[in-house]
């Protein structure tokens, strides 16, 4: 049974950090890209961050650029999202995903086949 737990999530004043770790059981993905979505109360989740298979590419959504990290571990089977000066509108449950391959695009989240449980992150102003 494929697994993906998130952990790292909690509530932190704006401007402060938090790192997301995800780890993924019951199968390997390191021949997969994976991902980070989010989802705020009454919106669609979103696109975050996503890292290639080999960790040599990564991609991000405009809103988080030059703020988060995204990078993984193919030995630990686990990726990481490294959030810096966060912002109230950051302020979502975080989803890690895993599960795309080949050429499909990393920011749909219909093209991942397994995904976390979910981490709350609350950003106080």
């Amino acid at each position: 049974q494929v697994q993906l737990v998130e952990s790292g999530g909690g509530l932190v004043q704006a401007g402060g950090s938090l790192r997301l770790s995800c780890a993924a059981s019951g199968r390997t993905f390191s021949r997969s890209a994976m991902g980070w979505f989010r989802q705020a109360p009454g919106k669609e989740r979103e696109f975050v961050a996503a890292i290639s298979w080999s960790g040599g590419s990564t991609y991000y959504a405009d809103s988080v650029k030059g703020r988060f990290t995204i990078s993984r571990d193919n030995a630990k089977n686990t990726v990481d999202l490294q959030m810096n000066s966060l912002k109230p509108e950051d302020t979502a449950v975080y989803y890690c995903a895993a599960g795309v391959y080949g050429s499909n695009s990393v920011s749909y989240p219909t093209n991942y086949a397994y995904w976390g449980q979910g981490a709350q992150v609350t950003v106080s102003s």
